[in-house]
């Protein structure tokens, strides 16, 4: 069943890293998984998207995802500039990099007929800081995603971290990548039991 996902934040943060890493994951664990940016202007804090395509068989599909079955939302500044929410059914799981809920962030009402226990925000860019030393939320957003979603094993994703980067730098994304793996489950509990 092919599960796509559409990644957006600025340049600089890892965007196109976070595609490329969830897609390793992906492949890890014996699946098809293909990942791509959407070039526009490259300039560091310009608006970027990444997609990423995982499926049981092979991908032939090469067109941006219009219909994503999960958002990651690395930078919370886009919320009310870029039209993010587009083609995405009220089915599909949203990730924000944010300490902030749905409601604070002011789309709450827009998210009223989504389901609940696929809507979450996770602060990745404190866990980027507090465990590698700069703003780079892209591993810890993969940590949740994981949680969220079950579509890649937390495992997965941190031999995807450790193939990418040095050892030193892999380590500190590991343990945010973990963390926020940590938070969005327990978030996840605190729904079930609401």
């Amino acid at each position: 069943m092919l599960f796509q996902v559409r990644i957006h934040g600025r340049g600089g943060q890892g965007v196109v890293s976070a595609a490329e890493m969830l897609s390793v994951a992906a492949f890890l664990e014996g699946k098809h998984a293909q990942a791509f940016p959407s070039f526009g202007s490259e300039r560091m804090g310009a608006p970027v998207m990444a997609f990423c395509r995982i499926d049981d068989k092979e991908i032939r599909l090469r067109e941006p995802v219009m219909r994503p079955d999960a958002l990651i939302i690395q930078d919370p500044t886009l919320l009310h500039q870029v039209d993010l929410f587009s083609g995405v059914s009220p089915e599909g799981f949203i990730l924000i990099n944010s300490t902030r809920s749905f409601d604070e962030l002011g789309i709450g009402d827009f998210v009223k007929g989504y389901r609940h226990d696929r809507l979450c925000t996770v602060p990745a860019t404190e866990l980027a800081l507090k465990h590698v030393g700069r703003a780079v939320p892209n591993a810890a957003l993969l940590g949740g995603f994981a949680a969220i979603s079950g579509k890649v094993k937390l495992e997965s994703v941190c031999a995807a971290i450790l193939d990418k980067f040095p050892k030193k730098i892999a380590e500190g994304n590991i343990a945010a990548t973990r963390e926020a793996y940590n938070m969005v489950m327990e978030q996840m509990k605190e729904m079930q039991h609401a």
